[in-house]
C-alpha cells in the first residue's frame, strides 16, 4: 500500500487503519491469517484479507500474493 516502513507506521498512528473493524494505532500490532484490514488511503479505502505470510521481505509483486482485495469484490 504504501512504500516504506515508516510510511505504514504514520499510517496506523494516525487513524487510517481498521483490523477486524477496529482502529489499531499501534503499528507494532499483530496481524494473523485472516484479519481483515480496512486502510484509509489517499481518498480511497481498500478492504484486505491477509491469506499468507512471506519469510523474507520482498518487492511489491511477491506482496500482493499475500493477501486478497476484498474491496473490488464489493464493487462488482
Amino acid at each position: 500500500m504504501v512504500k516504506a516502513r515508516t510510511s505504514a507506521a504514520e499510517l496506523v498512528e494516525s487513524g487510517h487503519v481498521r483490523i477486524n473493524g477496529v482502529r489499531e494505532t499501534s503499528p507494532g500490532h499483530a496481524v494473523k491469517i485472516g484479519d481483515v484490514l480496512t486502510i484509509a488511503l489517499d481518498r480511497t479505502v481498500r478492504v484486505l484479507k491477509v491469506t499468507a505470510f512471506n519469510e523474507r521481505r520482498g518487492d511489491a509483486a511477491s506482496a500482493r500474493v499475500l493477501y486478497e482485495e476484498m474491496s473490488e469484490a464489493k464493487r462488482n
